[in-house]
């Protein structure tokens, strides 16, 4: 069974990270390669409404293909889908780093925290 604290490190060390950095809809362009968000409606999209139904979700209509897609060319602008997935490897690179700092930050703390109960407790002088 799958703990509350492990659906939440799922979700935050996983597609959250990336969802964080470009967005749900972005990934889309992305995970249609070299052909965008346009070949993502075309083939993967398909698999994923079917996901969908069993949660109630819209239909997939192609007029709602045609609106996201351009939402997010317009979103894109410029940028090639090469140059969004440069952009969003280098800000997850950033984002890991910070967040293992974080982590390691909190851990150095407790320990320095704990270092002067168990230095009493064993009669060890802490500075």
């Amino acid at each position: 069974m799958l703990s509350v604290a492990d659906a939440d490190d799922a979700v935050s060390w996983g597609p959250g990270l990336r969802w964080g950095v470009i967005g749900p809809s972005l990934q889309w362009h992305l995970g249609g390669g070299a052909g965008g968000i346009k070949h993502f409606m075309e083939h993967p999209m398909d698999p994923m409404v079917g996901m969908w139904k069993v949660l109630g979700a819209p239909n997939m209509t192609p007029a709602l293909q045609e609106t996201i897609a351009a939402g997010v060319m317009q979103e894109a602008g410029d940028r090639s889908v090469e140059q969004l997935a440069h952009d969003e490897d280098e800000l997850l690179v950033g984002l890991l780093a910070l967040r293992t700092g974080r982590v390691s930050n909190a851990r150095s703390q407790a320990n320095r925290q704990a270092a002067p109960a168990t230095a009493k407790r064993s009669g060890t002088k802490v500075r």
